[in-house]
């Protein structure tokens, strides 16, 4: 899988303004929102894990709301790691000495096969001891939410349920993509909870 996430990915899908899916505008944006619903739920973050960071964008929002953070980038692209420092590695197998408070998933699994999928999923379970914001897409947002111009269609698509079967093992939903660790207290209006 490492050999698919060449320069020549990232200049496609992320660098070039005419076939870029994201900006690192958006995803700045996208940062600060997930962890000011993080803060809003008053969980604890000194430990933050972006698992497939890919470039990184996602960084300067998360610390820009938790500061006091450390942030760990886990990446299977090698010339990524190389480049900004990452730690070069597999969600399905990562096995870190701590766990985080705050694991952010976004656009990985789609990349992965069912069953390293699967595995990736219970990984996340172990790494994440408070918040994990989850993105991925589905074949409904493929039918339905993707810019197929500039959407990469060489993943796997898979049903949203299958996602949030496994997810729900162990998270509980707490909207926008932000699952909360089950066991971890977590007080919300009713109108604020995800159904």
């Amino acid at each position: 899988m490492s050999t698919q996430f060449t320069p020549q990915f990232y200049e496609r899908f992320y660098v070039n303004p005419r076939t870029r899916v994201t900006t690192r505008a958006e995803m700045r944006r996208r940062a600060q929102a997930v962890a000011a619903l993080v803060k809003h739920l008053e969980l604890k973050v000194t430990r933050i894990l972006d698992a497939g960071c890919g470039l990184g964008w996602m960084r300067d929002g998360l610390l820009a709301v938790f500061p006091r953070a450390t942030y760990v980038g886990l990446e299977v692209s090698e010339h990524l790691c190389a480049k900004y420092g990452w730690v070069h590695g597999s969600l399905a197998t990562y096995r870190p000495r701590a766990r985080f408070d705050l694991v952010i998933c976004y656009d990985v699994l789609q990349y992965l096969a069912d069953d390293e999928a699967a595995r990736a999923l219970n990984n996340l379970a172990r790494l994440c001891r408070g918040a994990l914001y989850f993105h991925a897409l589905t074949v409904e947002d493929w039918q339905r939410n993707a810019d197929r111009s500039c959407s990469d269609g060489a993943v796997r698509l898979r049903p949203a349920e299958w996602y949030r079967s496994r997810l729900g093992r162990h998270f509980r939903h707490a909207g926008f993509g932000v699952h909360v660790r089950r066991g971890v207290p977590l007080h919300q209006w009713e109108l604020e909870t995800a159904r």
